[in-house]
């Protein structure tokens, strides 16, 4: 039976002078490219708590706010890892988080960097078709948000 490691996205966001700008990380660690912050969850944690936890891990970042999406999904490894004996690929369910523009902390085995793009240009630098739509998902939501 294939097995696949259970994990979260988060689109991690900022408000600043009535503008919307998302944080995307620079992938080194089994891949290179740009990303937002995911994970797995651990054993016995719940995926919201997995969504704050990977937040403030990979970004240094307190999440003000959390919101959970109805979008999920999974994808096939590209080559097997070393780390990840006997996972073939990775489920994922869609979590959004609100931070304050501060001082990101890059957790350094993972990323190499980072940046803060609007919505067109964090479009353009995440590759995956299921980044892409979890991008989109939560810029509509943002968008319509009252």
């Amino acid at each position: 039976m294939d097995k696949y490691r259970h994990a979260i996205f988060v689109v991690v966001y900022a408000r600043e002078k009535g503008k919307i700008y998302y944080l995307i990380l620079k992938r080194r660690h089994h891949w290179k490219g740009w990303e937002f912050p995911k994970g797995g969850i651990d054993f016995k944690e719940n995926k919201e708590h997995a969504a704050r936890r990977e937040a403030m891990e990979e970004t240094g970042l307190k999440p003000l706010k959390l919101k959970k999406f109805n979008y999920a999904g999974k994808y096939l490894y590209k080559k097997k890892l070393a780390d990840r004996k006997g996972l073939i690929g990775q489920t994922f369910s869609l979590y959004a988080a609100e931070v304050k523009n501060g001082k990101v902390k890059i957790d350094k085995k993972e990323h190499c960097g980072y940046k803060w793009f609007d919505f067109e240009k964090a479009g353009k630098k995440v590759r995956f078709a299921n980044q892409k739509k979890s991008l989109r998902i939560v810029n509509n939501w943002l968008k319509n948000e009252v």
